[in-house]
């Protein structure tokens, strides 16, 4: 497992964007994400992200949108973790895990992002909260080595 980063990995990629808290911003991150993930090398996480920032920002909107605020979508990689973040203006309330019956129409993105993403969680900010997902990376030219030695 990759050693998760530190407030001194340099990032070698950030992206952050503002969007209304409208329905549409959500298929707008979505799209934004996947490209910039796929742009910045790592095409095989490109779904993965896609989804997860589809259900964060889904979340904000229903959970944490106030009306004339704007979401923050904020992507960055360092060299050994792809993180996202999606901000809001709601601090006190926090997204928690729940379990969804088998009818029920809503209740299982967070499962989802915790499924996809290596680790995910909230931190506070002085207006609002952020909710992030990351991913652990391989150093690269890792699996070059793996190969080499099979």
């Amino acid at each position: 497992m990759t050693e998760p980063p530190t407030a001194s990995d340099p990032l070698l990629h950030e992206d952050s964007l503002d969007y209304t808290p409208l329905a549409r911003s959500v298929t707008l991150a979505r799209r934004r994400a996947a490209r910039l993930v796929t742009e910045w090398g790592y095409p095989g996480l490109a779904g993965d992200v896609a989804v997860v920032v589809s259900e964060l920002m889904t979340n904000a909107l229903l959970h944490g949108s106030v009306r004339g605020r704007l979401v923050r979508v904020r992507i960055t990689l360092a060299a050994a973790v792809l993180r996202v973040e999606v901000s809001d203006p709601r601090g006190e309330r926090l997204p928690c895990r729940r379990s969804a019956e088998d009818t029920d129409q809503f209740g299982r993105g967070l499962l989802l992002v915790a499924t996809l993403a290596d680790q995910w969680g909230v931190e506070p900010r002085s207006v609002g909260k952020t909710v992030y997902a990351e991913w652990a990376l391989a150093p690269v030219g890792a699996d070059l080595l793996a190969s080499a030695k099979e």
